[in-house]
């Protein structure tokens, strides 16, 4: 495990590096963005790209880059007219991460027991009616991207019936109850494809647990339908759901780019968006590593956590 969990880390840097050096590439390849006429920051933008080499070879310009990362953490400066002009990416990064965090946070919280819950009821119920209105509702929830249910939220729950509000508050006071209330339409919006999501895979991993020979001998030796699940169908299910679990609370920093957006959340989101939008390329190369080595990181997570749960797993090859 120890090799295999050495490997996968090399293997994840090594793909790091890979994408970052073709999103690098790609991004300098582009013309970097155009400052207004008699702009009196122009001299001083202008020294900084030559610094960076804007005018050399991309390989060379991604080795100054790597150079800044590694020595000073120096992700750059944004160089767009705007609120962000001028300033460091990274503490501006940091700044916006909080909301991402906290709202992909409730939505995983209320997600996982939810959809756990179904997907043992749908179990137990299994070839009923109610089997197939979970399963078929669960196909139909996973189908449909989250934005849409982000409208229906909007037009039902804020527009007809004035329950909640149309966009998040503004303010710096994240765990305020304000703050979370405006923050329920982006939540319920993230939710329902995880919730769907934990429904199929908890039901698809008891409903075959519950077949098992060991089961029946749960049963023989007298304990209930009830005793049997918990104390044996659900532990196994566990080598499953677990790292299902564990990877939604890694990828939990990736955020939701085109939620965020329609509520006006702060978040990384947001800044994301606005970095394209703006070209604003020293902003949009750091949160592309930041994304990639958040997907990076779930991965090896799921992997190696299932040796930890289950001893009968290894991972990795005997010599």
């Amino acid at each position: 495990m120890i090799k295999y969990t050495i490997q996968r880390v090399l293997l994840m840097l090594m793909t790091l590096l890979i994408i970052t050096c073709i999103c690098f590439v790609l991004i300098r390849m582009l013309p970097p963005a155009t400052l207004p006429p008699g702009d009196p920051h122009t001299a001083v933008i202008e020294a900084r790209r030559e610094a960076l080499g804007y005018n050399k070879p991309y390989l060379v310009q991604f080795g100054i880059f790597l150079k800044d990362v590694f020595t000073r953490f120096d992700w750059g400066i944004s160089d767009v007219s705007g609120e962000t002009f001028g300033k460091e990416v990274l503490p501006l990064f940091l700044e916006k991460l909080p909301p991402t965090i906290l709202v992909n946070l409730y939505s995983i919280l209320f997600s996982i027991p939810i959809g756990i819950a179904f997907g043992i009821w749908a179990a137990l119920k299994k070839n009923s009616w109610i089997d197939h209105a979970i399963s078929t509702l669960t196909m139909v929830v996973v189908s449909v991207p989250s934005f849409v249910y982000a409208f229906l939220i909007q037009y039902f729950l804020s527009f007809k019936l004035g329950w909640l509000p149309f966009l998040a508050a503004n303010g710096t006071n994240w765990f305020s109850w304000e703050m979370f209330r405006s923050w329920i339409p982006a939540i319920m919006s993230l939710s329902f494809g995880t919730i769907a999501g934990f429904t199929r895979t908890t039901r698809a991993e008891l409903t075959e647990v519950l077949t098992s020979e060991f089961m029946l001998l749960a049963r023989t030796k007298g304990l209930t339908r009830a005793q049997a699940t918990i104390r044996h169908a659900m532990k196994n299910c566990m080598v499953v759901i677990l790292p299902a679990i564990f990877g939604n609370f890694i990828g939990v920093l990736s955020g939701s780019l085109i939620i965020e957006g329609i509520f006006s959340i702060p978040g990384v989101g947001k800044l994301y968006l606005n970095s394209i939008n703006a070209q604003d390329y020293p902003m949009f190369i750091l949160l592309t590593v930041f994304y990639t080595a958040i997907g990076l990181v779930a991965s090896i997570v799921v992997d190696v956590s299932y040796g930890f749960i289950d001893p009968r797993i290894r991972m990795g090859s005997k010599k």
